[in-house]
């Protein structure tokens, strides 16, 4: 019997789902988490084998010494994941000093983890990267700024997500900036006027996509995040054949086996000096399924069960899960405070069947994803254009 670690399975909340596939696939399941046990869902209880309380996911200490008493108590590791980027580097460690073999090591991170890094990969895949240098000064920006025009994009150049990113305009943003920069390292991006499309992939150890999706985002996360606004994005009714291709190879430039990935592009809404309105232009890749309900959303965009597709590349390397009908599956996500036209009452007496899932986006997202999320499933795009409309449709003052 293999044994998997799960590092913080109550995270999301659905991934519970995961775990029971695990089980019924064969798996010893063994769950490691900051989560006082009595807290976690009785669906999660009853799909691992043991749970071990730690006071804190940052004590490496702590979570080593679990995972110790696990291989001393169930024998060799096989699999330890946590499917959460904030801790990857953990994984890698804690995979390098049980000589787990199943995912990347600590010699792997910076390819996984450095934005820099991830411009040379898809470079050598042949796909396009915005321009970029090290920020390690407001004169390097302000130089760069000069080279390709305000605006520019700051970022960690190790960091999750659109945190702690942000647009600087003018010298005297830079100059603010950096008056308050924390003391990581940051990169300097131009500015891309795009929405982000993305290739959602299982990969079996053959590098090989056992199921395929991908998700767009009109809007810019970063944009969300500094400005408290209403979210949105759905999974695709079907994927591009673009991105189809330029995930594989990507995927095929790094090398990747039996893993869940997330893999984000630009997509350009105009004619910019990097390319033609259209065009696909990289971002970055997350060795981890996207972030939040996003496989639920595949599972109602591809009448499927991707929890079970991802615990059978775990188990068996192939699947004879299916794929279905298909269709758009939306997210629109409210903002607290903001003043909405429709009540939730309205929108559910207005979509009816059409409504999936209502419910409270835990803290840790909120910032991205807003605090309230509606997910509605549509067979054309006008229909969920409509949605979000609707939903996200303001109170004039």
């Amino acid at each position: 019997m293999k044994n998997f670690v799960f590092i913080s399975p109550n995270f999301p909340i659905t991934y519970w789902h995961f775990c029971r596939c695990l089980k019924n696939d064969g798996l010893c399941v063994l769950g490691i988490g900051d989560c006082p046990p009595e807290l976690l869902l009785p669906e999660l209880v009853d799909s691992l084998e043991e749970y071990r309380q730690v006071s804190s996911l940052e004590n490496y200490d702590e979570v080593y010494r679990a995972v110790a008493y696990y291989a001393w108590k169930y024998g060799r590791i096989d699999w330890l994941e946590s499917n959460n980027e904030y801790w990857l580097e953990q994984n890698a460690r804690l995979r390098t000093d049980f000589n787990i073999t199943s995912g990347f090591k600590t010699e792997d991170m910076p390819k996984i983890k450095l934005k820099s890094a991830m411009k040379e990969h898809y470079e050598n895949a042949g796909i396009k990267t915005a321009r970029y240098r090290t920020a390690e000064s407001p004169e390097a920006c302000k130089d760069f700024a000069k080279e390709v025009g305000y605006p520019i994009i700051v970022k960690p150049d190790n960091g999750v997500g659109a945190n702690d990113t942000y647009k600087l305009k003018s010298d005297a943003d830079a100059d603010k900036f950096f008056a308050g920069k924390p003391k990581t390292a940051y990169i300097a991006e131009e500015f891309i006027d795009a929405e982000i499309n993305s290739y959602d992939a299982v990969i079996d150890s053959r590098s090989e996509p056992m199921f395929e999706t991908g998700n767009v985002t009109p809007c810019s996360i970063m944009d969300v995040v500094n400005t408290n606004g209403n979210s949105v994005y759905y999974i695709v009714k079907d994927l591009a054949e673009d991105v189809r291709a330029a995930g594989r190879a990507i995927i095929k430039e790094l090398g990747v086996r039996s893993r869940f990935v997330h893999c984000e592009f630009f997509r350009l809404l105009r004619d910019q000096h990097i390319g033609k309105r259209g065009e696909l232009v990289a971002l970055e890749y997350n060795m981890r399924p996207s972030g939040g309900y996003s496989p639920d959303m595949m599972n109602y965009a591809n009448s499927t069960d991707v929890y079970r597709i991802w615990a059978d590349m775990v188990a068996y390397d192939s699947t004879l899960v299916a794929t279905g009908a298909r269709a758009f599956c939306a997210f629109a996500g409210r903002r607290t405070g903001k003043r909405f036209l429709y009540s939730e009452q309205d929108i559910r007496d207005i979509y009816r069947d059409r409504i999936k899932v209502v419910a409270k986006v835990p803290d840790a997202l909120s910032p991205a994803m807003g605090n309230t999320m509606y997910l509605g499933l549509f067979d054309t795009k006008k229909d969920m254009d409509g949605f979000y409309g609707t939903v996200l449709a303001e109170k004039k003052q």
